[in-house]
């Protein structure tokens, strides 16, 4: 399990608009919250990814895909086993 993944989704959103430079301030109107709230979100993201300050999570997101980084881990689908192989076969038969 990475370390990002014991993030609630909030914690998720508040460290990805701390990577994005905007203020406790700023992030508690986006959240709709109190910059106490915000406060709290930081010190336990902080905790579970352990870095210090805004910064090293700054660097944190950056580091670990920073867009990208708010999003779900995506599985890549790929076309079925064989399936290559299939479309070959079809391919030729039309021939």
């Amino acid at each position: 399990m990475q370390p990002r993944d014991q993030l609630t989704a909030k914690e998720i959103r508040v460290a990805t608009l701390v990577w994005e430079g905007l203020t406790n301030r700023e992030i508690a109107k986006i959240i709709g919250t109190t910059e106490q709230v915000v406060k709290n979100y930081l010190r336990t993201a902080f905790d579970k990814l352990g870095v210090w300050s805004r910064l090293e999570l700054a660097l944190y997101v950056a580091n670990h895909g920073g867009a990208s980084w708010a999003s779900p881990p995506q599985i890549e689908l790929g076309a079925p086993a064989g399936a290559e192989g299939q479309v070959a076969r079809m391919a030729l038969a039309d021939r």
